[in-house]
C-alpha cells in the first residue's frame, strides 16, 4: 500500500497590510433611504434584489425586485439597516459599484455608478462590461 505525502510549509509575515474587503455594492444615503421606505410600504418583503438580463441595444440591463428570502446563491449587502441581494449573475458585474438615488423635475430613479462598465446606449438603460 502506497502513501502519497503532500509538504506544506508555513512562513510567518511580519507587518503584512491586510486590507478591508469591500463591499461588492453601496448605497448612498439617498438609496439606503429610498429602499428603506419603499420596504416599509410592502410588508412581508426583507429585501431589494438586483439582478441583470440580456436586454436593450447595448446586452445588459439592471433590474431591480423585492424579495421575500435570501437565494442560496445571492450575495448579501447590509448598509444602514438595509438589505439588497444581489443574484449570483450580476455579482461580477457591480463589483465597485455605487447605487444611488436621484430625484428630478422629470423622474425618480436608481442609477448606478458603475466603473466596470464599457460602453452603454445613448438612453442609458442598458451596458456592456
Amino acid at each position: 500500500m502506497s502513501a502519497s505525502v503532500v509538504r506544506a510549509t508555513v512562513r510567518a509575515v511580519s507587518k503584512r497590510k491586510i486590507l478591508p474587503t469591500r463591499a461588492a455594492l453601496t448605497l448612498t444615503p439617498a438609496a439606503v433611504n429610498r429602499i428603506s421606505l419603499l420596504l416599509k410600504n410592502k410588508p412581508g418583503f426583507i429585501a431589494m434584489k438586483v439582478g441583470v438580463r440580456t436586454r436593450g441595444c447595448n446586452g445588459l440591463t439592471y433590474t431591480l425586485d423585492y424579495t421575500k428570502e435570501k437565494d442560496k446563491s445571492d450575495e448579501e449587502v447590509l448598509q444602514d439597516g438595509v438589505r439588497v441581494f444581489i443574484e449570483k449573475k450580476a455579482q461580477l458585474t457591480l463589483l465597485g459599484t455605487e447605487m444611488d438615488y436621484v430625484e428630478s423635475k422629470l423622474s425618480s430613479e436608481f442609477v448606478f455608478n458603475n466603473p466596470n462598465i464599457k460602453g452603454m446606449c445613448g438612453c442609458g438603460e442598458s451596458f456592456n462590461i
